[in-house]
């Protein structure tokens, strides 16, 4: 049997991202996406999730520990002097150290924080992934392993996932090292979040795929996945008419309305079909 996740990730971002998120989940094209508990359009999420039926969706936490405001104050082990994180490349080099006590307390604290932002507002959490992969660097870790199992939240992601054969060959020099990285990180991780009860699906792709969701891609990549459930990794929405100087300014751009394009083309069912999968959100976990 072949189940697929199809997961976005950024909801929260901004009010236009949300909005190409949502479109694709009431198309039913996908069925989970991750949250952003300090994105500036957070609340616009609550209001869309109070608004809608997403009874076929997960809601998961985007854990974030790279971009924007935390939620916590004085945390100066993440942040900078105006209080902000301090960017993807700072941000992935300090995630790099292991064993710095004062630093895992910020990052546990933090990581508390945005869990309970989503639980405040009344989210159901089932998975738990991380903005830029942060939850697998060797300081966040065991941080997220603790912060998943303290709240019950019960999946977890390993972004590791097979090189594609025909396109890795399209793929940027920086993609492509960006994603070797994060496998590298993703089988360290796994050894360690295999000790614990969480669990995982059983295949993950999407790091190769950012920006370049082709339909004829998505379908290659569709009809190459192994029996077992898999997670795809997305990242769609809609490019924002004005675009401002923040830390999230750059995200709704023109490479998610390509990938939403994608996602709501009405011929995905006949996809699945061809490819003998059925789509289903993280499935619920039997106590």
């Amino acid at each position: 049997m072949k189940r697929l996740i199809i997961n976005a990730d950024d909801l929260g971002a901004d009010q236009s991202r949300n909005a190409g998120i949502f479109e694709a989940i009431e198309a039913g094209s996908v069925t989970a996406a991750s949250i952003l508990a300090n994105g500036p359009a957070f609340q616009d999420v609550i209001r869309r999730i109070d608004a809608s039926a997403c009874k076929h969706v997960s809601f998961g936490i985007h854990l974030n520990l790279t971009e924007g405001l935390p939620l916590t104050a004085g945390l100066g082990s993440i942040t900078g002097a105006d209080g902000c994180f301090l960017g993807k490349k700072e941000g992935h080099r300090f995630l790099m150290t292991e064993g710095d006590g004062v630093l895992e307390r910020d990052i546990m604290v933090e990581l508390s924080a945005q869990i309970k932002a989503l639980r405040n507002a009344g989210i159901r959490i089932n998975h738990l992934d991380g903005h830029q992969h942060v939850h697998i660097f060797p300081a966040v870790i065991q941080a997220a392993i603790r912060s998943a199992l303290e709240f019950g939240i019960p999946w977890i992601r390993i972004p590791e996932e097979p090189i594609p054969a025909g396109i890795v060959e399209k793929t940027s020099h920086d993609l492509r090292d960006e994603a070797a990285m994060f496998i590298r990180l993703a089988s360290a991780a796994r050894l360690r979040i295999r000790k614990s009860t969480l669990i995982t699906p059983d295949h993950f792709r999407g790091l190769y795929l950012k920006g370049r969701l082709s339909h004829e891609i998505l379908e290659e990549t569709l009809r190459a996945l192994p029996p077992g459930l898999t997670e795809l990794m997305v990242h769609p929405g809609r490019a924002s008419a004005s675009r401002g100087d923040g830390p999230f300014s750059s995200f709704s751009n023109s490479e998610r309305e390509y990938e939403l394009k994608t996602l709501m083309d009405e011929k995905i069912p006949a996809m699945l079909v061809r490819c003998n999968l059925t789509l289903t959100p993280f499935p619920e976990v039997l106590p």
